[in-house]
């Protein structure tokens, strides 16, 4: 019996740890400037400077390298705005000339819609298709980088589908043109183990949220080497890089978090049995149903399902009636009646998009989370498909 509402909604936020709620008492008490030079700052300024260091150790990169901001929205849009407006026409650096992107069709909106904004201001954005299992076009992507190609912005994990991209890869053809990489590792970061010097990009954004720790707190990374000009100006908090008294709480409830890194892997495993076990049994349960992406590289705590029969939303507000919390595709997007985006790019109808659910688990999902799932969403679909069907014989 269903004893508490059961989330499967985690590539949208994660639930805090109990490892930070417990951390909290002593960690408020930690409320001084870090800016300041006095006795309350002390606390504030050591939780900053240890926490950038795990960073730095956990990603092998410099501490000097990372910015703390308010989350990845912020971190991709500076970085989208920092190289256009480095090398945009008419710029003040000296640069040669760069005016187009190369950018996934399949990104958050943060970095779509930047994009956009970058177009409008008369950049020339490049839009990398994705096939039906979600793989990327490295073809479209050789055939378009030039020497007039300021930045490649490709996610490491889709946040709907858990489709994970070849960085590396592009990372390596970039470097044949010169050219600048961004990856979104939001959705990968927590998820799987990486670090920023494998992977060889120049700039990379993640979110504490998504990794059981507090909202409001991100890291931006930038290569030394790597152009960068504020998006934020205000103080001289980050080195001058990014204006703004630091969410000490939000970074603290980080530090905690990465504490727990080294179950990373461990807990990759466990939830890739939850996740193959789940596709498993619904296929065998559920009549007309398919998991979008299924033989693509995915993170292992997502499916993305289409059940023919059934709208997404209506799927969506039955299940959270009956105790489950779900997605029908980005948290962003909760209440767009347009189809996903990211669904249509990947070749899906309106239709299918329409028909879509997204399931994540996370690492307080247990097997009895999964099996009562599977349970209701058997029932429900059943349920919705008969009252569809008896509504069109009726017609």
């Amino acid at each position: 019996m269903l004893k508490a509402p059961i989330y499967l909604d985690f590539n949208a936020t994660a639930p805090l740890s109990q490892k930070v709620i417990t951390s909290m008492p002593q960690l408020l008490e930690l409320w001084g400037n870090p800016s300041s030079i006095h006795l309350a700052s002390r606390g504030p300024k050591t939780i900053l400077r240890e926490t950038k260091k795990k960073l730095a150790d956990y990603f092998k990169v410099s501490a000097l390298e990372i910015i703390f901001n308010s989350g990845a929205s912020e971190g991709n849009n500076t970085v989208l705005k920092s190289v256009w407006n480095t090398y945009r026409p008419g710029n003040h650096f000296g640069h040669a000339v760069k005016n187009e992107f190369l950018i996934s069709s399949v990104e958050h909106p943060s970095i779509t819609k930047t994009a956009q904004f970058l177009e409008s201001e008369g950049a020339i954005v490049h839009w990398i298709p994705v096939n039906r299992e979600g793989d990327l076009d490295l073809n479209f992507i050789k055939e378009k980088l030039s020497e007039r190609t300021a930045l490649i912005s490709c996610m490491f994990a889709n946040n709907e589908t858990g489709t994970v991209f070849p960085i590396k890869d592009i990372v390596a053809l970039a470097k044949t043109k010169n050219v600048l990489v961004h990856s979104d590792c939001v959705q990968a970061f927590g998820k799987t183990d990486f670090t920023l010097t494998d992977l060889g990009v120049d700039y990379a954004t993640i979110s504490a949220h998504k990794f059981y720790a507090l909202k409001g707190c991100g890291v931006l990374f930038v290569r030394k080497s790597a152009p960068y000009i504020n998006l934020v100006h205000g103080g001289g908090q980050e080195r001058s890089r990014r204006g703004g008294t630091e969410n000490i709480l939000g970074i603290a409830s980080l530090g905690v978090m990465l504490d727990q890194l080294s179950e990373v892997s461990q807990k990759e495993t466990e939830l890739k049995k939850l996740r193959d076990y789940f596709e498993a049994e619904i296929k065998a349960q559920i009549p007309n149903i398919s998991v979008t992406c299924a033989n693509s590289k995915r993170l292992a705590n997502t499916s993305s399902l289409v059940i023919t029969g059934v709208d997404g939303e209506t799927l969506l507000v039955s299940l959270d009636l009956k105790g489950f919390a779900v997605s029908t595709g980005a948290a962003c997007s909760s209440g767009n009646p347009e189809p996903s985006p990211v669904l249509l790019a990947v070749g899906l109808t309106r239709q299918e998009a329409q028909n879509s659910l997204r399931v994540s688990f996370g690492w307080t999902t247990t097997q009895e989370h999964v099996d009562l799932f599977i349970h209701q969403l058997v029932e429900i679909v059943a349920h919705l498909r008969s009252v569809n069907e008896m509504e069109s014989t009726n017609v």
